[in-house]
């Protein structure tokens, strides 16, 4: 079985549309190999989950994206990869501050606050995936948040202190390397199991909001494919695809 190690191919980029975007530009006209990661100072176009965009102030944050072919994955068992993504993201930040959540289905939060979005862009052929693209952007130096994003944090705005963003994505890279050489030796499960683990709102009952109205109820499961079960108090079972539904959060925004 193949590894891949935490010392991939990096290009660095003062300025871009989108990592992804250029990614996708680059394997257009190349083929790359497993574990090129595409890094920006800025992005001006930053992408997220549905056509969010992404508000990053240039040179404070770590905007890249990495290139995997997980051509041993089914392509109904791509949620794996976000859930790896996600882990990674959670356990770089765990390193400096805790305590840090994945909030179904991939972004991550520090408390009740946003400090990590991500957009995974899978090619899928037959039944296999052939590439995924994962973008991310972690708040990580930036001070001030202009957009009117409800709950946006940095890493120094938790701490007080500023980081080195050359060190932060090398961290993610070993968290992320280790996570996805799990996954090609077949444990799926505990992968699975450390995601649900570290679930924002994953135990107790909490408001959520779907297209009919508010309601509460608790995550019972997160499905293979990423859907979200959840329990209402009277035993009642819903479940629902990626932006059927949300919680209600309340404006945290920082000053």
């Amino acid at each position: 079985m193949k590894e891949i190690n935490s010392s991939p191919r990096i290009i660095r980029l003062a300025e871009t549309e989108s990592t992804n975007n250029y990614m996708h530009g680059l394997l257009e006209k190349e083929a790359l190999p497993e574990g090129v990661v595409i890094v920006a100072d800025f992005q001006s176009h930053g992408k997220g989950q549905v056509g969010n965009s992404w508000e990053s102030e240039a040179g404070k944050n770590l905007m890249f994206s990495v290139l995997l072919h997980p051509d041993f994955l089914p392509a109904n068992q791509q949620f794996l990869i976000s859930q790896i993504s996600a882990l990674a993201v959670q356990q770089m930040l765990e390193t400096f501050a805790k305590p840090v959540f994945v909030k179904w289905p991939n972004d991550i939060y520090w408390n009740d606050k946003k400090i990590c979005g991500m957009l995974i862009e899978n090619d899928i052929a037959g039944t296999k995936l052939i590439n995924s693209i994962i973008g991310i952007g972690v708040n990580i130096n930036q001070k001030k948040f202009y957009s009117n994003a409800p709950n946006p944090v940095s890493l120094t705005q938790i701490t007080g202190n500023e980081y080195d963003l050359c060190e932060m994505l090398n961290i993610f890279l070993s968290c992320f390397f280790k996570l996805y050489n799990t996954l090609m030796q077949g444990a799926n499960e505990v992968i699975r199991n450390l995601y649900f683990a570290s679930l924002y709102r994953g135990k107790g009952y909490h408001l959520f909001n779907d297209a009919n109205n508010e309601f509460e109820a608790c995550i019972q499961n997160v499905e293979p494919s990423g859907h979200l079960t959840l329990a209402l108090r009277n035993g009642e079972k819903k479940r629902y695809a990626f932006k059927e539904v949300s919680f209600v959060m309340k404006s945290l925004k920082s000053s």
